[in-house]
């Protein structure tokens, strides 16, 4: 994610770069066909084109206002993580007689759900937080996400029974258990429902049809400039457009996705510092991307 505003149009510049060269390459044919060659069939109103970019403008705004939805939802579910995380480490050290490796693997959660989510695989952090026989057991399950909940809640009901701790105490710890569950399906809602087609790849197309046929009306009025003027024009609009399908996509591998790992990172040491364990260092932004 973008966390510093001075690299943030360098990042999008940089990723519209291709797009502007290709752009700049076509408006250059397009211009010395009509002032060199004097192709009459090139003169074609502005009004259809003008039309066109006011349509495409509004489309490209529900678009993108959509996709920033899906976006800022993923961070409020990643918000609930954290909170119930906390109360979590908060409730194993007061009520649940300071298990510290109940501690170490909520730490580990907020990786193993950033890896599902992203399709990554799994960092060497949970090497230091996990078990070998809980880590075992849970990446023999599917959801290995969901898998590590359940082996915390079965740790929680040993303790309970172990030292006969009130039901009104195991309901607490057990009602923020579900309520991580909650967030993590809202979380995996997100990642396994895109966007409608229409919404991620109409838009895309429309705009690379505009950059097309926007040098045929501006030449007549810019001439031998006609580059400068419809490359720039054609750059928001792509700019746009990949905005919006980054956004749309919060946990790909994107200088717009969310920084998972910092987040992880974040839970980590609000976990293990109060108990005096150690934690891995938070990552720090670079070129002002935070991972």
């Amino acid at each position: 994610m973008i966390v510093q505003r001075r690299y943030g149009m360098i990042a999008l510049v940089k990723e519209t770069m291709p797009s502007l060269i290709i752009l700049a390459l076509w408006d250059s044919v397009v211009v010395i066909l009509f002032q060199v060659f004097h192709q009459e069939w090139m003169e074609q109103p502005s009004l259809p084109i003008s039309l066109m970019g006011s349509a495409l403008a509004i489309f490209l705004g529900i678009r993108n206002n959509a996709a920033y939805a899906r976006w800022w939802e993923g961070r409020s579910l990643w918000g609930s993580v954290t909170n119930n995380c906390r109360s979590f480490g908060r409730q194993a050290a007061s009520l649940l007689h300071s298990r510290p490796d109940l501690a170490r693997a909520m730490a580990a959660y907020p990786y193993i759900l950033r890896a599902a989510l992203s399709g990554n695989a799994v960092g060497p952090e949970i090497d230091t937080l996990l078990t070998p026989e809980m880590k075992e057991r849970i990446f023999s399950c599917t959801n290995t996400s969901n898998a590590l909940i359940y082996e915390i809640g079965i740790e929680v009901k040993k303790e309970v029974e172990r030292y006969n701790i009130d039901g009104a105490v195991h309901g607490t710890v057990d009602r923020i258990l579900s309520d991580l569950a909650n967030a993590q399906g809202g979380l995996e809602r997100i990642r396994n429902t895109p966007l409608p087609v229409q919404y991620s790849i109409l838009p895309n197309i429309v705009t690379h049809l505009f950059c097309i046929v926007l040098p045929f009306s501006a030449v007549q009025t810019l001439g031998w400039i006609t580059p400068l003027g419809s490359s720039i024009i054609g750059l928001l609009f792509q700019m746009l457009d990949r905005s919006g399908r980054d956004l749309q996509e919060p946990f790909s591998n994107t200088i717009h996705a969310l920084p998972m790992l910092n987040m992880a990172r974040t839970i980590e040491r609000d976990l293990l510092q109060p108990i005096g364990l150690k934690s891995h260092p938070l990552p720090s932004p670079k070129n002002g991307i935070l991972p």
